[in-house]
């Protein structure tokens, strides 16, 4: 039945997706929409598909990639290693709960240009950007995870003699599992911003420079075709942590 339901959904959503898309071409050839602003579906696929043809398209592939699963991976780290410390140590909480919560406050990609003027236009920048987006959403899901744990359960671990490193390895990793992976989808979003942003502010090559490209040369099709490819990637990106979710966390699907 949960397939039977899974499957009815999913064609919905096919049959929604390509009605709006034929009414989208529809229109766009009946002059409706001005295909200097909104070309028509067919362009898009047309200049979608020249640029995996003509294989341009790779090293600016390889470089958002490249920046944005390294932002990710370091703003992971970075953001559990100071969550823990901040969760288990006052005085750390004390200096970083502050910045950290100014940080989530405000537009961090607005750090972009002063990354650029720190780090350059390579790819330091744009992985700086994307950690510091990454970082701080994992610092509050490890935070408020470990501040969230059940202190009757931390208890009696003290008192059958478990120390501080019993309770991390027993208590807070398990409990912070299940705050991490909950936040790995969003933050797959956010180091992707990070990267793209970051080439579109500058850089020499990225989707974020061929957008900036295409937005300098009012070619709409081309910006279209951009943004489909991002959000492609991010989805199946965020397919693959909500699968990993599933697996490693098999207990919260029963």
């Amino acid at each position: 039945m949960t397939l039977l339901r899974l499957d009815r959904r999913w064609l919905r959503r096919s049959v929604a997706l390509v009605i709006a898309i034929g009414v989208w071409e529809g229109l766009s050839r009946a002059g409706v929409l001005d295909p200097f602003y909104m070309p028509p579906p067919s362009d898009v696929a047309r200049v979608f598909v020249s640029l995996f043809a003509e294989g341009a398209i790779w090293r600016h592939l390889e470089a958002t990639f490249a920046a944005a699963l390294a932002g990710l991976l370091l703003g992971l780290v970075a953001g559990v290693i100071l969550g823990f410390a901040a969760a288990l140590l006052p005085v750390v909480a004390e200096l970083l709960e502050p910045v950290m919560m100014l940080l989530n406050a405000v537009p961090r990609v607005i750090l972009a240009p002063l990354f650029v003027i720190w780090l350059g236009i390579d790819l330091g920048s744009k992985v700086a950007l994307a950690l510091v987006l990454v970082a701080v959403l994992f610092f509050f899901a490890v935070y408020g995870g470990i501040r969230e744990v059940d202190q009757r359960l931390v208890e009696r671990v003290r008192t059958l003699g478990g120390g501080r490193w019993v309770l991390l390895r027993e208590v807070y990793v398990p409990s912070v599992t299940a705050w991490v992976m909950g936040s790995l989808k969003v933050a797959v979003g956010f180091a992707f911003t990070g990267a793209v942003v970051g080439e579109f502010v500058a850089s020499t090559r990225g989707l974020g420079y061929l957008l900036q490209f295409a937005q300098s040369t009012y070619n709409a099709a081309l910006t279209l075709a951009l943004i489909l490819l991002v959000m492609g990637f991010v989805l199946a990106l965020f397919s693959l942590s909500e699968r990993l979710e599933r697996r490693l966390l098999r207990w919260r699907y029963r």
